[in-house]
């Protein structure tokens, strides 16, 4: 595909990945539109933009504790998008906009010896692919986070991952992307093809359209409506009180009882809690079952968050592939789609984002993005 520096893009969704591609497609010369009904009430540079997946996101940029066997095309994607995202932060700075990019690293822990045993398999799954992890006792990992619980068994410190503030970096490529001549259109959109978007009030062309409505996009394209599902994730938002520990300055990955759980400290004493995980269609109802199960595994592994304020309780959906990896490049009829990305859309974005300007520009993708063809075989999942 090679379309000229002026030309128009239509991109459905105003996620993380959407105004990743929006942003640096505008910063490239493009015109382009972005269209989402969930922009109702949320103009560019409004304190809170859709709340989306992404908006309810945890923030971890860490592909290489997501890890697991058999997903190694997945980590390589993720530790090359790793690899651009500093540089795609100083961008975002650099337009007057800063995405809260922490760089403490990541501890991953274990509550008991059977969610022990699973950690040494994550340990040397991840030595035998050549990438640093540091095995850790319970009392050692006391040494990195005082306020971990006294109990846990043991765990992993992964110097490498970073995290984000994503309601920052939202806003942030939001008001960027405002600024280099996006136009948001708050339509929803019922049709997608080669060259048009048609929504319930009008119809929009553009010399290609980028198809990145996370979840949404099955029903938007005959050729994802049996690769992109569902999944709900429930999250919670707490602030540490004048009266209890600071939350931990690391992001902290737990498995307690083989539920996964992660606490990522936020600026202002809040911390971000998640997550659970489950196929329920398009439900984002917040369960108290689910509540009570995060805030339970949270308690074993950071004992003061009990006395935390509970300020948020809230539940997405993310856009599951077949087979963890994204859908990203040409679909049979030329649109090009950026969804699917499952719990890694922040980290992915800045790849993603790339690869789509390379498609554009008749360019080679960033390396690895190849595996992520949505017209690959999946007969291996």
């Amino acid at each position: 595909m090679l379309v000229t520096d002026n030309s128009n893009l239509a991109i459905v969704g105003a996620g993380v990945i959407g105004l990743s591609v929006a942003w640096r497609a505008a910063a490239a010369g493009h015109r382009v539109t972005v269209l989402d009904p969930a922009l109702r009430g949320h103009p560019p540079g409004s304190a809170a933009p859709p709340p989306n997946a992404s908006w309810l996101a945890g923030g971890m940029l860490a592909p290489v504790t997501e890890a697991w066997f058999g997903e190694e095309a997945a980590l390589r994607l993720g530790e090359e998008s790793l690899r651009r995202w500093p540089d795609f932060a100083a961008d975002l700075r650099a337009e007057g906009h800063d995405p809260g990019l922490a760089t403490a690293g990541t501890l991953v822990v274990a509550a008991d010896a059977a969610d022990a045993e699973q950690l040494t398999e994550l340990a040397d799954y991840l030595e035998s692919l050549g990438r640093a992890v540091t095995r850790l006792p319970g009392r050692a990992l006391r040494r990195h986070e005082p306020g971990l619980g006294p109990a846990l068994r043991g765990g992993l410190l992964v110097p490498g991952d970073l995290a984000v503030d994503n309601r920052a970096l939202l806003t942030a490529m939001l008001a960027a992307g405002a600024r280099r001549g996006v136009r948001f259109v708050a339509e929803e959109v019922v049709e997608v093809g080669p060259g048009l978007v048609r929504t319930d009030g009008a119809t929009h062309r553009g010399d290609v359209v980028v198809l990145a409505a996370g979840a949404w996009s099955a029903r938007l394209h005959p050729e994802l409506a049996h690769r992109v599902r569902p999944l709900k994730g429930e999250i919670l938002r707490l602030r540490a009180r004048r009266t209890t520990l600071p939350p931990p300055g690391h992001t902290v990955r737990a498995v307690v009882e083989g539920r996964p759980c992660y606490l990522v400290p936020r600026a202002g004493g809040e911390l971000v809690l998640g997550a659970t995980q489950y196929e329920a269609g398009f439900d984002t109802t917040v369960t108290a079952r689910g509540v009570r199960e995060l805030l339970e595994s949270a308690e074993r592994v950071f004992p003061a968050i009990a006395e935390f304020e509970l300020v948020e309780t809230a539940a997405g959906v993310r856009a599951g592939s077949a087979d963890t990896l994204p859908y990203i490049g040409e679909l049979a009829d030329g649109v090009l789609a950026a969804t699917g990305h499952h719990r890694n859309g922040l980290l992915l974005a800045p790849v993603t984002a790339d690869a789509v300007l390379a498609l554009l520009s008749g360019g080679d993708p960033p390396p690895h993005v190849a595996a992520a063809h949505p017209l690959r075989s999946e007969e291996r999942v």
